[in-house]
């Protein structure tokens, strides 16, 4: 595949035990993981692309988490601001910005969408662990350090998920 590549890391996320079994998939859906970065809108084009191919549905996911704030007072405490419905008006945006409705685009396969709270890998995973045949992630996002190949969530990802995953490149 053009523009993706596989690789690993157990950053942040818990391997599974010895003698663990991956669930059994029984939901035939792609998870794509955003982040409004340009390699995750990249990711969310490859995802719908190849679920019209195999003609499946798309599960979007956007994962968030407060940062931990150390060493100073934060400069708004979580009532002040609706983080969730800040999230949800993200997603809105990066689908509507792709042509995407609520119901996919044009002639494609369902798309569902869902807002975590979560640190991106696990919110990922879990989604994936739900019922994905594949899991599509950008090789970067938001995050981390922009000299990176490949960034901290595609890797966890990579390493951890119970089904196939794409990192998409550009």
């Amino acid at each position: 595949m053009a523009g993706a590549e596989s690789t690993g890391s157990d950053e942040d996320v818990a391997a599974p035990t010895q003698g663990s079994v991956a669930p059994q998939v029984t939901a035939d859906r792609i998870v794509v993981g955003v982040d409004g970065s340009a390699l995750s809108v990249a990711a969310l084009r490859w995802a719908l692309d190849e679920a019209s191919l195999r003609h499946v549905g798309v599960h979007v996911v956007l994962a968030w988490a407060m940062p931990p704030v150390m060493g100073m007072a934060p400069v708004l405490s979580p009532s002040e601001v609706d983080f969730h419905a800040a999230a949800e008006a993200q997603l809105d945006a990066i689908l509507s910005e792709q042509d995407v409705t609520a119901e996919g685009r044009p002639g494609d396969s369902p798309l569902t969408r869902e807002v975590v709270e979560r640190s991106p890998a696990r919110g990922l995973l879990a989604a994936a662990d739900a019922g994905a045949s594949l899991l599509v992630v950008g090789s970067r996002g938001h995050g981390g350090f922009a000299g990176l190949l490949l960034g901290s969530v595609s890797q966890q990802c990579v390493a951890h998920a119970h089904c196939p995953v794409v990192v998409v490149h550009s």
